[in-house]
């Protein structure tokens, strides 16, 4: 069985469902898709804190699916930007297990992310597996992963607008 390793760059793959196809990405779909056949070592996905309740409630959820939920502080600047970035972070973890598992299953569309595969490829023999928007994922990144897969159909939840 392969060993795989997840890593979800939250805040990614939210916007970017979001400006394609106004409706969010289904995790448990994704969960059964990417985990059949698989032995998980590690799923974690990267998120923003906010103190939001319905941000709790969806945190909760990933934690329900078997994801790992890492929290860093959303920080608003003085001059109105805002900070939540975890390419970092990602990128530590991903090292860190990219010799214990066969492949790295990486949700993000960030072109930053494109030497990492490379290096877990050239220095582990680790296989990557990338899920991103087409057309907002960085060609990059693409080329870099031994297999893209788009975010597309059975990976959206339906529609928001249609419930009552």
């Amino acid at each position: 069985m392969e060993k795989i390793a997840i890593f979800v760059d939250v805040q990614n793959i939210y916007y970017t469902t979001r400006q394609r196809y106004q409706r969010h990405f289904d995790y448990t779909a994704f969960w059964r898709l990417a985990t059949s056949d698989a032995q998980v070592v590690v799923a974690i996905a990267y998120a923003i804190e906010r103190g939001d309740g319905k941000q709790q409630a969806f945190q909760n959820i990933l934690r329900n699916i078997g994801f790992t939920v890492k929290l860093k502080p959303y920080i608003l600047r003085r001059d109105g930007s805002s900070k939540g970035d975890w390419d970092v972070g990602i990128t530590l973890d991903v090292l860190d297990y990219a010799a214990e598992v066969d492949r790295v299953i990486l949700l993000s569309g960030d072109g930053d992310f494109e030497p990492l595969l490379q290096k877990i490829r050239r220095d582990h023999g680790t296989a990557s597996d990338v899920y991103g928007i087409y057309g907002l994922t960085a060609p990059a990144l693409i080329k870099a992963a031994d297999n893209f897969i788009a975010i597309a159909g059975g990976l959206l939840k339906a529609d928001d607008s249609r419930k009552s």
